[in-house]
């Protein structure tokens, strides 16, 4: 999600990110680089972990066997987020909006990785809930009409990750809500508040 939402904002609105003198092939760069580590090292670890024998799966449907996972996750995400916000300077004095959205997912993640202590929240939900309230906001905040056909695609992308997780039974309702909820939520107020 994060890539699809960086994607989003890298390509359609980079002025809102503050990227809108970088050229289009230095974002595709910033882009991989944001891929690689919110979905390239994670899923390699989580594969690692698995080949390891510390998961029993790789769907973690087990609520006891995501807690790992999500601790490595949210360390790998904090880790990324502190360079974006300290150790790249060309991107953290041009565009501090990269480290702060980037630092509402791995708030969101940490979050999620809290839950998943005492309850399954579905972590599809709160990334797709994530990426729709970023939108969302940036939408309402900066006047961004450009961004309308990017909410419909990501409003029936979240119908079909909620409805895909009911039909594998991964999830209840109320799991696929609160994931929405919480995503939502940590984006709006991210963007609201200190974008």
């Amino acid at each position: 999600m994060p890539t699809l939402l960086f994607g989003i904002l890298l390509f359609q609105v980079p002025g809102v990110v503050g990227l809108d003198a970088f050229s289009e092939r230095a974002r595709l760069s910033l882009l991989m680089l944001i891929s690689i580590g919110t979905f390239g090292v994670p899923a390699l670890l989580i594969y690692y972990m698995y080949r390891q024998g510390l998961l029993s799966s790789l769907h973690m449907d087990d609520r006891t066997e995501r807690r790992l996972p999500y601790l490595v996750t949210g360390l790998i995400y904090t880790f990324l987020t502190f360079l974006f916000a300290f150790r790249m300077q060309l991107v953290s004095e041009t565009a501090p909006e990269v480290a702060i959205i980037l630092g509402s997912i791995t708030v969101s993640i940490l979050l999620v990785g809290f839950i998943s202590l005492f309850w399954k929240i579905s972590a599809h939900s709160v990334g797709i809930g994530g990426s729709l309230g970023a939108i969302i906001g940036i939408m309402l905040k900066f006047s961004e009409t450009d961004l309308f056909l990017s909410l419909i695609a990501l409003t029936i992308l979240a119908g079909l990750v909620a409805s895909a997780r009911l039909h594998l039974n991964a999830h209840t309702p109320a799991q696929i809500g609160a994931g929405l909820a919480l995503g939502l939520t940590v984006s709006l107020v991210t963007v609201f508040w200190l974008v």
